[in-house]
């Protein structure tokens, strides 16, 4: 009778407790994305009508982080110039602005075209090295950026580009008060969705795969090189979007936007919020962001305080924040 009962005590608890957690892991980012939606008909009855736009600028940064992301936790490629694809993306928009054309929509999806083309050059020739040859090799080629866009006097050289032509959303989304937001929001939870449908894809199974052992996948018959460059072209393309994106949100551009701190920045934010993970990009740029935006209001020497937290989450949480207790490859 004891053996019985001890064998059957289990069976009903743990399937009602993962049906729990699996039920909360569904509903979460449903709540998360009601709360962002939200958001700006609620900030200004608390007096944050400002945050709205600095939450908005956090969507668009988890899109860039993702495509980085997808590259480094999902591929295994650590590349150091992922910000030279936001520049791209972004120039490609002014370059259409100046030429007399305003529509938002169109912009977006050339910079994802320009800036999936520029990968696909690059990635040809940076794909082929492996550990800090394809790191510098990445850096290398985002400086060349750079100095090319600083050399750019057409859309204000070292100085930037200011955009103050108004671009428009669409004749109806023009006149709602907020529409870039929620345009953002569903732009950046599309990202999301998809990029978690890559993730458990064939391909996206293939990439993981030859991120933890290549030699053995390129013996059982994948076409090692052509996985690998599909997946840094997808990358640079969505980091083209974001570029395109934080222009049409800072109404400005400039070479800094491909500088090497940037794309630090981003890589930062991978490693922080946990690379590989769904949602470390999300969680990563909304805490090194707003830490970098509450620490500014006390200290101009904010950067000190910003490399602490991050050594001391290197140390403390070495998967990330959102790591914990779960894998690290997205089933």
């Amino acid at each position: 009778m004891q053996n019985n009962h001890s064998a059957t005590l289990p069976v009903v608890p743990l399937p009602l407790r993962a049906r729990q957690e699996g039920g909360l892991s569904l509903l979460a980012p449903w709540l998360v994305l009601l709360l962002l939606a939200a958001f700006p008909l609620v900030a200004p009855l608390l007096g944050l009508e400002y945050y709205v736009g600095f939450v908005q600028r956090l969507m668009i940064y988890s899109i860039a982080v993702s495509s980085l992301n997808f590259l480094v936790g999902y591929g295994g490629m650590v590349a150091l110039g992922h910000a030279g694809f936001l520049g791209i993306g972004a120039y490609t928009l002014v370059a259409l602005l100046d030429s007399g054309q305003d529509s938002v929509w169109l912009a977006w999806v050339l910079a994802m075209g320009v800036s999936g083309l520029f990968a696909l050059l690059i990635g040809s020739i940076s794909i082929r090295t492996r550990g800090m040859y394809f790191i510098m090799i990445t850096l290398a080629f985002a400086q060349m950026l750079y100095y090319l866009a600083v050399s750019f006097n057409r859309y204000g050289g070292e100085d930037g580009y200011g955009i103050y032509v108004p671009l428009s959303l669409g004749s109806w989304l023009d006149d709602i008060p907020h529409a870039l937001y929620w345009v953002v929001l569903c732009v950046a939870a599309l990202v999301f969705a998809m990029g978690s449908r890559v993730a458990g894809s064939r391909f996206g199974l293939a990439l993981q795969g030859i991120r933890d052992n290549e030699v053995r996948m390129g013996a059982m018959g994948y076409p090692v090189y052509a996985i690998r460059l599909l997946a840094f072209v997808v990358a640079g393309a969505f980091a083209g979007l974001a570029g395109a994106m934080l222009a049409v949100n800072n109404n400005f551009v400039s070479p800094s936007m491909m500088s090497f701190g940037e794309s630090a920045g981003l890589l930062v934010m991978v490693i922080l919020g946990g690379m590989g993970h769904r949602w470390g990009p999300a969680l990563g740029v909304a805490v090194w962001l707003t830490l970098a935006e509450v620490l500014k209001l006390y200290t101009d020497y904010w950067h000190w305080p910003m490399g602490l937290i991050l050594l001391l989450s290197v140390f403390l949480l070495p998967a990330g924040l959102a790591g914990g207790s779960r894998k690290r490859v997205i089933k």
